[in-house]
């Protein structure tokens, strides 16, 4: 596999793909903003490397001229994604990332027939956003395929990156997001609380504005979407007291002092602790007719999931086998395309008919 380049490779996750791909023995041209951090793990790595800020169109374009896929690491993605794909179109260029914000994924669903005009392919959320329930809502779509309403869960005891924890200090004051009938509607933070047994016993998950609430509609159709995380009470507690303090944690000051003590802190995860964590995933679909399917679903650590799965995503994008035009994960790979890849499993429940009661 040859001819893509990551941008964003030197920040956490995206050094892990880069030192991942080399030892599969690829060859990767790495890219990002700072120089002498891209020519220091070039360096190490032994690869090509280009360096270029996102403030101009034609820098972007003539900087990655000739480079078949882009792998876009660099976060926030929600400021990354539409300079790195605009140029993408403009240069034939395949372009990959590995958000999990639903504006991002809006953004490039909206440029699905500019892309397929160019021969294009967008697809966002590579990485453990959104790949592994993306993958389930098409499972439960498959199962169930009258569903109109679809819940998402999941549960990770994992630390997050600095990217990842800058990504969700700078929307904390948006407030959460679901999909109702269709059309993406703002609701309070921790708008709802249900309790989930994601396989070790019931535990209270709260809604986030994960981005499954994107593209779990353009996956499966369903109309009816939202998205929960388990959380301890301070998490929840915390959660909706932002309701209240929404102007005050989106203030320069506030956001400033947070991003300080973010960016002191370790850059993610260390390897024991990616190795020793476990992600669970539950999703349950249903329809009109009170018919439910509900499926669990259990992966490595986040981080290390990413690697994988967008190293599988580029490889199967250089290969040809994706058309062009936006793509979900599910959409491009099929329902399957996390058990295929990764050390995952899933596990069904047996649908509930309706007018049966649950056990």
């Amino acid at each position: 596999m040859s001819n893509f380049l990551i941008y964003g490779a030197t920040g956490y996750t995206g050094s892990l793909i880069a030192r991942e791909a080399v030892q599969r023995a690829l060859r990767p041209v790495l890219a990002g903003r700072r120089a002498e951090n891209v020519a220091t793990l070039a360096g190490e790595l032994g690869l090509e490397h280009r360096v270029f800020a996102l403030d101009s169109p034609q820098t972007i374009a003539g900087s990655i001229r000739g480079i078949d896929t882009l792998l876009n690491c660099a976060g926030p993605i929600s400021r990354t994604a539409r300079p790195l794909a605009d140029a993408s179109l403009r240069t034939g260029t395949h372009y990959l990332d590995i958000t999990g914000e639903a504006g991002v994924f809006e953004s490039l669903a909206a440029q699905d027939a500019e892309a397929r005009t160019a021969g294009v392919t967008l697809l966002p959320g590579v990485g453990f956003d959104v790949v592994p329930s993306d993958c389930l809502a098409a499972h439960l779509k498959r199962r169930l395929p009258t569903a109109t309403r679809l819940a998402i869960g999941f549960q990770s005891s994992g630390r997050l990156s600095r990217g990842t924890a800058l990504t969700a200090l700078e929307g904390l004051a948006d407030g959460g997001l679901v999909r109702d009938n269709g059309t993406l509607r703002r609701v309070p933070a921790a708008w709802k609380t249900r309790v989930i047994d994601f396989g070790n016993g019931p535990v209270k998950a709260i809604t986030i504005p994960w981005g499954d609430i994107a593209t779990a509609f353009y996956t499966t159709g369903i109309p009816n979407v939202q998205v929960y995380m388990a959380a301890p009470w301070n998490i929840r507690v915390g959660a909706r007291l932002s309701r209240w303090l929404g102007w005050l944690l989106s203030s320069r000051f506030v956001q400033n002092r947070l991003k300080r003590r973010i960016l002191a802190g370790p850059a993610g995860p260390t390897e024991a602790e990616r190795r020793q964590n476990r992600c669970y995933f539950w999703a349950e679909a249903t329809d009109e007719s009170g018919h439910t399917a509900v499926a669990r679903q259990q992966t490595p650590d986040g981080y290390e999931l990413t690697v994988r799965t967008a190293l599988a995503a580029v490889a199967r994008v250089l290969s040809g086998a994706v058309a062009p035009g936006f793509k979900t994960p599910a959409m491009a790979f099929g329902p399957d395309f996390i058990l295929e890849i990764a050390a995952a499993t899933r596990n069904d429940e047996v649908e509930i008919p309706c007018g049966l009661p649950r056990s």
